[in-house]
């Protein structure tokens, strides 16, 4: 399982993931205090992408993707003081 945060406080992205293709679950949770985290995808390493509305959280969840290769990464915005959040693959 791919760790992007493990208990972030702080706006910023994580770092990227080679992705081989194929299905995958996205899972966040923690304390978001306003926070969002999205799944963002990449076919370039510079140019990056939100997947869509259903891979971007406010609160607890897990969604499912199809994408073909591409590097991902989880991007955190709007963090609270008492944001701590936590997302895997």
């Amino acid at each position: 399982m791919t760790r992007f945060f493990e208990a972030a406080t702080a706006d910023g992205s994580s770092a990227a993931t080679d992705w081989p293709g194929g299905t995958g679950t996205f899972w966040v949770w923690g304390e978001f205090a306003g926070a969002t985290v999205t799944l963002e995808a990449s076919p370039d390493g510079d140019n990056w992408f939100a997947i869509g509305a259903s891979l971007s959280f406010g609160e607890k969840g897990v969604g499912a993707f199809a994408l073909g290769p591409c590097k991902l990464r989880a991007a955190l915005s709007g963090a609270g003081d008492a944001t701590s959040v936590s997302a895997r693959l």
